[in-house]
């Protein structure tokens, strides 16, 4: 197996040379988790008007340097219904949290340091200038860049968004991903089904992982194992613009997998389609029609593994974020024997200990074929290739999954 390309180097070569997807505008409410296309500008400022942080009464400081005293009280501000006149010296104005401090006043006393008397209010309390008060613009103003274009929208920046007056938004466009089952054997769910033939899954999940990651998953449905029904298919992921196509089944180079010459005759280059990797060795990868094509084997642990590793930091690559897959240490719950020359990535239920350490247990049975371990596994264990047998306890790297 000495030709078998390295986990590591298959993603580089996956992620090489991916331009940013253009952008689009959306709606401010369809924003979340998109990606900035460009730096947001604020439209206004933020808050509009000097405005009360607290209930009480505005103020002149000059008027309450000495107390107790007493003012003439000449009206109310409240949120949303400012006080029209202003405040002279003398006078207090009743004014509630986010109300405008009407002109005239320069600070807010709060209302725990008075007592009211009918048409005056008696300050017990003395202030400083300003005090109470939050000035025009103190968030931000007209023209300030308060996100840049790379920011992921979370909410806090949609609140944001929304403060500045951005009802749409310019975000990258969402990667198009399209995912074709093969094979004769394969039927959908709810179908009816020869006793030689299985459901297909692998679309489900995959087009999950694609919906994780922020790209749009297309549904090519099941293609037969003939040249002709795969070349249909592709038609259909180049009419939909697809900017990945993910193949299920079919990249080896058996009698029935004609994958590879389907799209070989539709000129696809190919960069590699081996890799050395437990599941999932018969990855293929290359590009046809501005498309990146991601092959991924038939059986069901393998193509969502591989997608975990590969398929979704492309699609995160194609928006711009970064991907740091979640890797932690642990120790292992069980010995573990000496691997070969390929990574393996382990179905394993992690536990968290009474003192915070993740104990890595794999399950029994590793066959790629088997989906429940897959959705027991809350992780992977990461062993690379040629790593020595391990004893129960020592320390492993995890993959968590969920």
């Amino acid at each position: 197996m000495a030709d078998l390309l390295p986990v590591d180097e298959a993603l580089r070569r996956i992620l090489a040379n991916v331009d940013l997807l253009e952008p689009e505008t959306v709606a401010l409410a369809d924003a979340g988790g998109r990606v900035l296309a460009a730096d947001l500008h604020a439209q206004r400022q933020q808050p509009p008007f000097a405005a009360s942080a607290m209930d009480g009464y505005a103020v002149r400081a000059a008027d309450v340097a000495s107390t107790p005293v007493r003012l003439k009280l000449v009206g109310q501000s409240a949120a949303g219904h400012a006080f029209q006149g202003s405040v002279d010296p003398g006078e207090a104005v009743r004014i509630f949290t986010g109300a405008p401090v009407p002109a005239g006043a320069d600070s807010v006393v709060i209302q725990e340091n008075t007592v009211p008397h009918g048409d005056e209010v008696e300050i017990v309390e003395t202030i400083a200038f300003g005090r109470n008060i939050r000035a025009a613009g103190l968030d931000f103003n007209s023209g300030d860049v308060l996100l840049t274009a790379g920011r992921q929208l979370d909410p806090a920046a949609l609140a944001l968004a929304a403060s500045a007056d951005h009802p749409h938004l310019s975000v990258v466009r969402r990667p198009r991903v399209a995912i074709l089952a093969t094979g004769d054997e394969l039927v959908s769910p709810g179908e009816s089904y020869r006793p030689d033939q299985i459901i297909a899954s692998n679309s489900y999940g995959l087009a999950e992982i694609v919906r994780n990651a922020g790209g749009i998953a297309i549904d090519l449905g099941i293609a037969e194992d003939r040249l002709e029904a795969l070349s249909e298919a592709l038609d259909r992921a180049i009419a939909a613009q697809a900017d990945i196509l993910v193949t299920l089944g079919g990249a080896s180079v058996g009698d029935h997998d004609l994958v590879q010459p389907a799209l070989a005759a539709r000129g696809m280059a190919l960069d590699f389609w081996k890799i050395a990797l437990r599941p999932g060795k018969p990855l293929m990868f290359g590009h046809l029609q501005g498309m990146r094509i991601l092959g991924l084997p038939g059986n069901p642990v393998s193509s969502l593994i591989c997608a975990h590793i590969f398929l979704t930091p492309l699609i995160r690559t194609f928006m711009g974020l970064p991907h740091t897959p979640d890797l932690r240490a642990a120790v292992l719950g069980t010995d573990m024997p000496t691997n070969d020359q390929r990574q393996d990535y382990v179905r394993a239920r992690i536990v968290s200990g009474p003192d915070g350490t993740l104990t890595a247990t794999p399950f029994p049975l590793q066959d790629s074929s088997m989906l429940k371990f897959l959705a027991d596994a809350n992780g992977l264990i990461i062993r690379e290739p040629h790593a020595p047998a391990r004893a129960a306890g020592s320390a492993c790297t995890i993959l968590m999954l969920r």
